[in-house]
């Protein structure tokens, strides 16, 4: 998959690097933002079943 993300992607290596560093950032930044809260709606990190 990657190597076929690096095949498609225009320009010279250093373009390639800064294209692929902030496509990566936006995965980050997209699950940070977006999937992490939703995911949160449903585990409930307060409720813990080891005891003392």
């Amino acid at each position: 998959m990657y190597g076929a993300l690096w095949r498609i992607m225009p320009g010279p290596l250093w373009l390639r690097i800064i294209l692929i560093v902030l496509f990566f950032g936006a995965v980050l930044a997209a699950l940070v933002y977006l999937v992490f809260p939703w995911l949160n709606t449903f585990v409930n990190v307060n409720d813990v079943t080891v005891g003392k």
